[in-house]
């Protein structure tokens, strides 16, 4: 069965367009042109994937994303308009799993939705047992769920997929470019700022489950998740 797709633009043409192409990738896509009937529909109906536009009429994208994110957990790929920096990093903060700056090429879409794809249907491809636990924090790959004392940590797609890199490298550093090529499954291209943002959203939900300074920053070569309290970054 082929992978799901929801469009979320008010472009018709475009959204035509782009089904169009995606149907011979082997998706199968469809369209919704309103933001806030987007977020009726997704409440009862589910998607492998969806592709959201911030500039929408009536609610904005970003709108439409922040209340997506408090009853689902399906992956999003934001389309922002080209050079609009703080949108993207906004629709990172608030729960977006991935980027592409308007207008973008089909095919790199394409590669993108595959990317995000891959990571939510499958985990990181390292031999582990099927729960990992770190100290407080443990990780169920079979479910893609994460907790710190028992307490769920509610990530997103791409955010389980960093930590469970970091978790099954836990005391050592994992390098930015590694991050973004196993969790998010592209290159880290210069001055993206996905992988520092993903991170800093997993640091503020330990944090609230009182899991702090787990994850340190090492200036200029990565993350490291400690091992025990006795680890600490430069």
């Amino acid at each position: 069965m082929s992978d799901t797709v929801l469009i979320i633009d008010d472009d018709e043409g475009l959204c035509s367009l782009l089904c169009d192409f995606l149907r011979l990738e082997g998706f199968t896509p469809s369209a919704i042109h309103d933001g806030a009937e987007a977020v009726i529909h997704c409440k009862d109906h589910s998607y492998d994937v969806i592709i959201l536009d911030v500039m929408l009429p009536g609610l904005h994208g970003l709108d439409v994303l922040r209340q997506m994110r408090q009853y689902s957990a399906t992956p999003i790929l934001m389309l922002t308009a080209r050079g609009e920096d703080t949108d993207r990093i906004l629709g990172l903060e608030l729960g977006a799993d991935d980027y592409l700056p308007k207008p973008c090429n089909p095919r790199e879409l394409s590669a993108r939705l595959r990317a995000i794809l891959r990571r939510s249907h499958a985990a990181v491809e390292e031999p582990f047992k099927t729960t990992l636990n770190v100290g407080r924090t443990s990780i169920n790959a079979s479910n893609r769920s994460a907790s710190f004392d028992g307490v769920d940590l509610q990530l997103t797609s791409t955010e389980f997929n960093l930590l469970l890199v970091l978790l099954t490298s836990a005391g050592t550093v994992v390098g930015k470019d590694s991050l973004s090529e196993q969790a998010l499954g592209r290159s880290l291209s210069a001055y993206d700022r996905s992988v520092d943002v993903h991170i800093s959203k997993i640091r503020k939900k330990l944090a609230a489950c009182g899991g702090l300074d787990l994850i340190v920053s090492l200036r200029g070569s990565g993350y490291q998740f400690k091992r025990s309290a006795a680890e600490s970054g430069a």
